[in-house]
């Protein structure tokens, strides 16, 4: 799978959210920006992009899969302390 490839499924799967995705093969970096975050907790977020790579991840398209997820107030936030 390419980036665009695990973003495509992503956007399809997940609405209002915007995807960053790094990576090659089956290992992948996500980061997902989303007002939906705002009143979950972390492991409630995460399970929130595992649930939408299920089959990929069961078939093994998907081997590893490592996830931040931020509201879009914490995204800008991170942005600014690290200067990008």
């Amino acid at each position: 799978m390419q980036p665009s490839d695990v973003k495509a499924l992503l956007e399809s799967r997940v609405d209002g959210c915007e995807f960053h995705i790094q990576g090659e093969g089956c290992n992948f970096q996500v980061i997902a920006v989303g007002e939906r975050f705002a009143e979950l907790s972390p492991v409630k977020r995460q399970q929130v992009i595992y649930g939408a790579l299920s089959e990929e991840i069961a078939s093994g398209a998907l081997h590893a899969v490592s996830i931040k997820t931020y509201t879009p107030a914490q995204w800008q936030a991170a942005a600014e302390n690290t200067g990008a």
